[in-house]
């Protein structure tokens, strides 16, 4: 008998055991039922979360450094990055005249204010003051319309771009080009709708925003706030030359003495993902140590339940044996039994997962199950299932035939 007709016959007197009890073998899965079904679900909510995640960041944009006074994870408390100097249209000028590794940049300032068309009305909308330069750096398309040029921003024009949650609200059925809109008591011509961003991490709409000329924003909502100023590196590959050469210019624009620490923070995507990165690692090694347990316990249930085979079966083996089966033969047997009782119990906790994961998907977190995520749960199944069945594989296959075929 050549290897694979053993592997062949091993499963067909596998299936017949459990088959012969049935109740039994289901319960023995129970932990790994548990255990497959809590690193189902963890892992598709850690993957749901981390797509989520990079589709959320990606509007922060990977190549862009955020020139601000605050750190957006410092260390220090936050009255000490508030008592700051802010950020001037004349250092933003100066990095935009003697930089040589960005591409382009744009400062940017914010305020909330109510929005008004006709009889709607709409609160706390944020007002983002900019040049024409804003669209190319953030990245973002343009749904209808188009965005301001740069006689209008340095004209200071009374036009806007909206988002798309304000083109919902205010224009469901028609065309908001052309249409007047009052930021405030102001009004604003709209030229442009861009296109859906999302939100930033869940937090924080970017369709609920109206760009506006950022000269039109100083003269209308005052000049004495600090600025962001947003740069997008001529490389990505040389962001972090870039991020030196405006630390630099900034502790020379700023007038900060050698030796003293920097008064502003350089800002950029990767602070988010080192950030991410550490809190789900926290997640990932939590959430493994429990569900470890659970397939550790379920796993020792399947270990007692292959013993107890084995002493059930001890005649069958010497039969086997003095029939010339090999040691090998008798092990693949167990082996293979206890393997079939984990895969069984990892099938029933994916089925038991998926419909979870879609409701966690509705109401709670984004979830997510790629084919990996079931490829995992089956191979977890199978190493748990060897495992469990290696010592009672090993307790068989080193039995005498002779005391096995006496055995009563």
């Amino acid at each position: 008998m050549n290897f694979f007709s053993e592997i062949k016959e091993n499963i067909l007197i596998s299936f017949n055991a459990i088959n012969a009890n049935k109740l039994r073998s289901l319960l023995a899965t129970l932990g790994i039922v548990i255990g497959i079904t809590a690193v189902t679900l963890m892992q598709t909510a850690i993957e749901g979360i981390n797509r989520a995640f990079e589709k959320s960041i990606a509007a922060v944009g990977a190549d862009v450094l955020y020139v601000q006074k605050f750190e957006w994870f410092g260390k220090e408390d936050w009255s000490f990055y508030k008592n700051r100097k802010d950020i001037t249209m004349q250092q933003y000028d100066f990095l935009n005249v003697n930089s040589q590794t960005s591409a382009i940049m744009a400062p940017s300032v914010g305020t909330n204010r109510t929005l008004r068309y006709r009889d709607l009305v709409l609160q706390n909308v944020f007002v983002l003051g900019s040049t024409w330069e804003y669209q190319e750096v953030s990245g973002f398309n343009m749904a209808e319309g188009r965005y301001f040029t740069q006689r209008e921003t340095d004209g200071g024009y009374p036009v806007c771009v909206i988002g798309t949650d304000i083109r919902d609200a205010f224009f469901p059925n028609t065309d908001p080009l052309g249409k007047t809109i009052k930021v405030g008591t102001y009004s604003f011509k709209i030229i442009g709708v861009v296109a859906k961003q999302g939100s930033l991490l869940g937090l924080f709409s970017l369709d609920n925003r109206v760009i506006v000329p950022i000269e039109r924003f100083f003269t209308l909502f005052g000049d004495k706030r600090g600025l962001t100023i947003n740069v997008k590196a001529a490389d990505i590959n040389n962001l972090e030359e870039t991020k030196e050469e405006i630390k630099g210019l900034m502790r020379k624009a700023r007038k900060v003495p050698y030796g003293q620490p920097d008064d502003f923070g350089i800002n950029a995507q990767e602070a988010f993902q080192t950030t991410y990165e550490s809190l789900t690692g926290l997640i990932k090694v939590i959430g493994t140590m429990i569900t470890m347990l659970a397939l550790i316990v379920g796993s020792v249930g399947i270990a007692n339940i292959m013993f107890v085979s084995v002493k059930e079966r001890t005649r069958e083996i010497g039969i086997r044996k003095a029939l010339g089966a090999k040691k090998r033969t008798i092990r693949f047997q167990f082996l293979i039994e206890s393997s079939m009782i984990c895969l069984l119990g990892g099938i029933i906790g994916l089925l038991i997962a998926f419909p979870i994961s879609l409701l966690i998907d509705a109401l709670v977190l984004p979830t997510s199950m790629p084919l990996w995520i079931v490829a995992l749960a089956i191979f977890i199944s199978l190493l748990f299932g060897i495992l469990a069945g290696f010592f009672p594989a090993y307790s068989a296959a080193k039995m005498d035939p002779v005391d096995s075929l006496r055995y009563e």
